[in-house]
């Protein structure tokens, strides 16, 4: 789920950003010799969050005149040593590559590391709860695509009880007008086969006992994202398999118009967590 939050510090502040991610994807934008908070800030986030891409950021407010500068020799000596195997290089235009020389805080190891590590807790909660805000959101919209999932599962499965008659019907049709004078008993052997190929009670089944399996998700208030993800595969194969047994042209149409419902149902799923 999407989401911004800011906690500022006597002197520093942090900003969390969060998108759409179907994993947990944490990528880190510290001010240079603050590499060392990074396992702290890692572990609060991943405390919090299971699924998204959340950006933290971490910016202290420097002072005028205290701008301090540093080289990082071994960077250099790196550079030094491959320039020389080439036939020399300037050092001065070594001095210029990114990572030689970085701007550093006079003031940095003065800084509280508990204090700043606990001004991003409070960043990572706010944006916990602009996440969980936008998830009561999306509660809504779920909740009528899955009434809309259920109502087509409740339809089919009242189709479906007439299809037997339906295919008899079709039959005697058939051989009415091919004249065949298949004989009564024939007759019901041949509608029995069709009406056993076209038996989808196990498919209604199990599609029901997934949209339950969904709503108790939905209500427990947990994490679902990764599960739902499982359930609407479940649901698509076997609405899948209704269709492709269908015998009836609204019952067909009933089907496509309940995997429309889990389209919209999943594209609304990934957002959770």
């Amino acid at each position: 789920m999407t989401g911004f939050a800011a906690a500022a510090g006597p002197d520093w502040r942090w900003e969390a950003r969060s998108v759409n991610h179907r994993g947990l994807d944490l990528r880190l934008r510290l001010p240079a010799g603050c590499d060392g908070l990074e396992p702290a800030v890692r572990k609060a986030a991943q405390a919090r969050f299971q699924r998204g891409s959340i950006s933290l950021e971490l910016r202290f407010e420097q002072a005028e005149g205290r701008q301090r500068y540093r080289v990082d020799e071994a960077w250099l000596d790196e550079l030094a040593a491959v320039a020389e195997s080439r036939g020399g290089g300037d050092l001065s235009g070594l001095m210029g590559l990114r990572g030689v020389i970085e701007a550093v805080d006079p003031d940095l190891e003065a800084r509280d590391e508990a204090a700043l590590l606990a001004t991003l807790e409070e960043a990572l909660d706010r944006l916990l709860e602009a996440r969980r805000g936008e998830g009561r959101a999306l509660a809504a919209a779920l909740d009528g695509h899955l009434l809309a999932m259920k109502a087509g599962a409740l339809a089919a499965r009242s189709m479906a009880a007439s299809q037997p008659a339906a295919l008899r019907d079709r039959l005697v049709a058939a051989v009415a007008a091919l004249d065949a004078g298949l004989p009564e008993e024939r007759l019901a052997q041949e509608v029995a086969l069709l009406a056993a190929k076209a038996d989808v009670r196990e498919e209604l089944d199990r599609l029901d006992a997934h949209l339950e399996a969904v709503s108790e998700l939905l209500a427990s208030g947990d994490a679902v994202g990764r599960k739902l993800d499982f359930l609407c595969q479940e649901i698509h194969r076997e609405a899948n398999t209704l269709g492709s047994k269908s015998a009836d042209l609204d019952l067909t149409r009933t089907v496509l118009d309940l995997k429309a419902a889990l389209e919209a149902f999943r594209e609304q799923a990934r957002n959770l967590e």
